[in-house]
């Protein structure tokens, strides 16, 4: 039987999804642990990565378990697919971001591959890193969460109902049916964005990835690793400051128990210096002409001042502070807030 989703996955069990904005982890258990929004370094509205279920997190997934799962991504695409092997049939959820327009949409679609599967989601919203329950309320089919400056739209092809502050469904899947299960940010004080059509989004997300990949100038030996790191790489790029960012992710240990949790959703120069030659080295020449332009606005004024890290949008102050609710990384403490 799989791992329950109870707890965080093991680091290296998590995949990375992402719009080129912002980031998401998805454990193998098919648990969305941790989602900022709308960007790298904004507030987590899933943090349980950080603490406990209670903290935020959106789970898909068989409702008793599964006797094997396997991942993979679609080439040279950040659409990441999760199959679950159990005792009445096979499912496939595919999990992925469209590159952004105007708003950041995460998508999830759970398709019947062999059997009858009977499937379960639980929703966990909270805002401002899992400490700000919002309100919930129904808008035509959907569901609308709202709490101070953030609000998501819930788009679900099954019944959702609210239990203990968790929104919950139960479903049968069958061989060859789809459901689609999607949730939009925007800003809480403008209208909520058109409703959106996942499938539609599925097909030009790929194609986006597929038209990105294919300047892959590389052609030597283990191409679909270097292809795959290349691609992780880009998601770490944001596509309208030109920044990098280090990581998606903020206090996970180096050691576990330890105190060295440190917040890497920022864009240190060195580093990037680093991506930028794997990149550039490979036909992708675009993305170190974005970071020199956020360079040179970064580090505008007196050049002696130029600091070892910047927002990914340029900003000098990243002030650090303590996060006191959430209990770290399995109790690896303090989770921290910026970089200082």
């Amino acid at each position: 039987m799989h791992a329950s989703c109870d707890v965080p996955s093991r680091i290296e069990d998590y995949a990375l999804i992402g719009d080129c904005q912002t980031a998401a982890l998805v454990s193998s258990s098919g648990s969305i642990d941790w989602f900022c929004l709308p960007r790298f370094d904004s507030a987590a509205c899933f943090a349980s990565l950080l603490g406990q279920p209670e903290h935020g997190r959106w789970v898909i997934a068989p409702e008793g378990g599964a006797r094997h799962v396997t991942r993979t991504y679609r080439d040279g695409t950040l659409v990441l697919d999760t199959t679950f092997e159990c005792d009445g049939g096979t499912v496939v959820l595919t999990d992925f971001m469209p590159l952004r327009e105007r708003v950041p949409h995460l998508v999830r679609i759970v398709r019947g591959k062999r059997g009858t599967v009977r499937m379960k989601t639980e929703l966990v919203i909270r805002f401002d890193y899992g400490s700000i329950v919002p309100w919930v309320r129904r808008e035509g089919k959907d569901l609308i969460a709202i709490a101070g400056p953030d609000s998501l739209r819930i788009q679900s092809d099954v019944p959702l109902r609210g239990e203990n502050f968790t929104t919950v469904g139960e479903f049968d899947l069958h061989e060859g049916q789809e459901v689609a299960l999607s949730a939009t940010w925007h800003e809480s004080h403008v209208k909520c964005p058109d409703r959106i059509h996942e499938h539609a989004l599925l097909k030009a997300t790929e194609r986006d990835w597929g038209a990105w990949s294919s300047r892959c100038s590389y052609e030597g030996p283990w191409r679909e690793q270097v292809m795959r790191s290349l691609v992780t790489l880009k998601a770490l790029t944001h596509s309208r400051t030109g920044g990098i960012i280090a990581a998606p992710t903020t206090s996970l240990p180096e050691r576990i128990g330890g105190v060295r949790n440190w917040d890497y959703r920022f864009a240190w120069v060195r580093d990037a210096t680093f991506t930028l030659l794997a990149l550039v080295e490979n036909g992708y020449v675009d993305e170190a002409v974005a970071w020199r332009e956020w360079l040179l606005r970064a580090c505008a004024g007196d050049p002696a001042e130029m600091q070892i890290l910047y927002g990914v949008d340029g900003r000098r102050r990243v002030d650090e502070q303590e996060v006191s609710w959430l209990p770290g990384y399995e109790k690896s403490h303090p989770v921290r807030i910026g970089n200082a």
